[in-house]
């Protein structure tokens, strides 16, 4: 008896001290609340209802860490092909940004392609093919070009995604890719799509310099 006594003053002790040392979520200090809510933290996100903002949080990680090795290159070095067949670094910037350009309009306005009538969606259109269109379209532009296109692309985004609930992101496709894609399947795709070209840019940043 003096014994089980014992053990059960020993575990209330160590339940205390060990609650002592966790500091309610108010009294965390500023510089851990900004940690809490920086770029490594997947997670819900202020201004976005739980699933939405881990989504937003999944999509923020990737474009900060795909847009990494394009700091710093210079237009000749976005124009850059492999060979005639390759894609440059920035028509695969702007793949991504006619990407995910392709999914607002897919889930956002109700459609269903871009409108080759347009001359922004023909844009979109050449991004979107690569290749030969690809590369005639998009060359001769500096860095900030690219970003202000991605920028702009993800901020319409990040709007559009903060109207709904996570009930939206059920809302199930039959049909697109062949069998039935909700919402958050396709939204995931746009971060695993640039996850995808993130290995591709940085290994034509690695080409750069060795022809």
């Amino acid at each position: 008896m003096n014994n089980r006594r014992n053990f059960l003053k020993k575990t209330a002790a160590l339940t205390v001290g060990a609650s002592a040392l966790r500091l309610p979520l108010t009294a965390k200090p500023k510089s851990m609340n900004q940690e809490i809510n920086g770029i490594n933290i997947v997670g819900p996100k202020e201004g976005f209802t739980p699933e939405i903002g881990t989504l937003v949080s999944m999509m923020n990680w990737m474009r900060n860490t795909m847009l990494m090795p394009v700091y710093g290159m210079s237009q000749k070095d976005l124009d850059y092909l492999h060979d005639p067949e390759s894609n440059s670094v920035g028509a695969m910037l702007m793949h991504l940004v006619a990407t995910e350009r392709f999914y607002q309009i897919n889930t956002f306005e109700g459609g269903v392609h871009f409108e080759p009538g347009r001359k922004e969606d023909q844009m979109y259109e050449a991004a979107s093919n690569l290749g030969d269109a690809g590369r005639k379209t998009f060359k001769g532009n500096d860095l900030d070009y690219y970003l202000d296109k991605l920028s702009a692309c993800r901020e319409f985004s990040l709007k559009e995604l903060a109207k709904y609930d996570d009930s939206w992101l059920e809302i199930i496709d039959t049909q697109f890719w062949g069998s039935p894609t909700n919402n958050y399947c396709k939204w995931f795709h746009v971060a695993e799509h640039e996850s995808n070209h993130n290995g591709q840019i940085k290994y034509l940043k690695s080409r750069l310099h060795t022809n």
